[in-house]
């Protein structure tokens, strides 16, 4: 109910002003002298006129100059059959005309010009109905409406921001997952080119090893000096396909920065399946980040993330991992309940000792939600 006087609050004032002027007409005409009361007819007309300009409320606007006009033919019947009394519900008309039409602050003042005609109504009288009646709809059409305009834009501007919002949001998950996807299939097509070349490498060392071990088991007793021979052979062999094998695995070695932001986007994924919706975000020159410091920013961020999911009873987590000039900054925060009191168990425990022994730092904060803060050298 009061949401709805709220919108329609003006809608009110007009009415009550309609029905003051209306019976302030009808008394008027009730106290002249050449009659003994209010004749039927003028109180049926008033009836009509004021049923015609509250009816032209509840319908659009094409269709409320139809009972514009019904209630101006009415209004010139009360005027002709009561008296000028009916001047003053003209005004209010003349008002109600020039808002439907929304004509300029000028016309406005324009009904001041019926006061140089001299009427019953007396001076006086037309001059506070005219000046209470300006203020009303001017205050309403210039100002109230000014304002409800700037705050449907304001609304609609918000609306605008909020779908970009989304949109972002959305075009992020699908970067996501699209990045996820590429890291998946450049692991798998690297586990499958590392597959061939131990086959291509190993494989016929191996065999070639085999077979020699096979003549020199035929060998062995006629002639151990040449066994002794072939088994040595085998054994270089071999040694030679180790160092190939090593060759080869630091050579297909995945890169340490790659498969940590990979296994975070997974992380962050996983927590957006659970319903809490999670982000990592990265600045910086991350390739100056060891391979030592990734393992430890991978650990904490997945124990910070599993105490979010557990206890914060969280909706958004946020992972921030920033290159700094001879630091990387690593935050894990979320939007959860916090705690008063920190408790170091293991976890905590766990996560002090990581950065410690990195010779890098720790903080916790719990005033807004739940937030981890790690500073950790970088290769210089």
């Amino acid at each position: 109910m009061g949401e709805f006087l709220k919108e329609k609050y003006f809608i009110l004032v007009r009415v009550i002003m309609m029905l003051v002027l209306s019976v302030y007409a009808v008394m008027t005409t009730a106290d002249d002298v050449t009659q003994t009361g209010v004749s039927i007819r003028i109180l049926l007309l008033v009836s009509f006129f004021i049923s015609f300009m509250a009816l032209k409320e509840l319908v659009n606007r094409k269709k409320q100059l139809f009972f514009l006009i019904g209630a101006a033919v009415i209004l010139c019947f009360l005027i002709k059959l009561g008296g000028s009394g009916f001047i003053l519900l003209g005004y209010f008309f003349i008002y109600e005309l020039l808002m439907y039409f929304e004509a300029g602050i000028f016309w406005y003042f324009v009904p001041y010009i019926a006061l140089l005609a001299k009427t019953e109504a007396g001076f006086l009288t037309q001059f506070l109905v005219i000046t209470m009646l300006l203020m009303c709809y001017a205050q309403y059409n210039f100002i109230v409406s000014y304002y409800k305009k700037l705050m449907d834009e304001d609304t609609k501007t918000q609306q605008g921001l909020k779908r970009d919002i989304e949109k972002r949001e959305n075009a992020t998950k699908v970067e996501i997952k699209r990045n996820i996807l590429e890291s998946e299939n450049r692991i798998l097509e690297e586990r499958a080119q590392l597959s061939q070349t131990l086959h291509d490498k190993l494989g016929h060392n191996i065999n070639g090893s085999i077979y020699q071990l096979e003549a020199t088991k035929v060998i062995m007793d006629k002639d151990p000096e040449k066994a002794r021979g072939m088994i040595q052979a085998v054994i270089d062999q071999l040694r030679t396909g180790m160092d190939e094998i090593r060759a080869i695995l630091r050579k297909e070695r995945p890169d340490k920065k790659q498969m940590a932001l990979l296994q975070l986007y997974e992380l962050c994924e996983d927590c957006n399946k659970k319903g809490v919706e999670a982000e990592l975000e990265t600045e910086g020159d991350l390739t100056r980040v060891s391979a030592e410091v990734w393992e430890i920013i991978l650990d904490n961020s997945f124990e910070a993330v599993t105490n979010s999911m557990k206890y914060s009873k969280c909706k958004h987590i946020m992972i921030s991992i920033i290159a700094l000039n001879r630091m990387v900054r690593c935050t894990v925060s979320d939007d959860g309940v916090g705690c008063e009191k920190i408790v170091d168990g293991m976890g905590i425990s766990g996560m002090r000792q990581r950065v410690r022994t990195a010779g890098g730092s720790i903080d916790f904060e719990t005033e807004a939600g739940f937030k981890v803060s790690m500073l950790l050298p970088l290769h210089t």
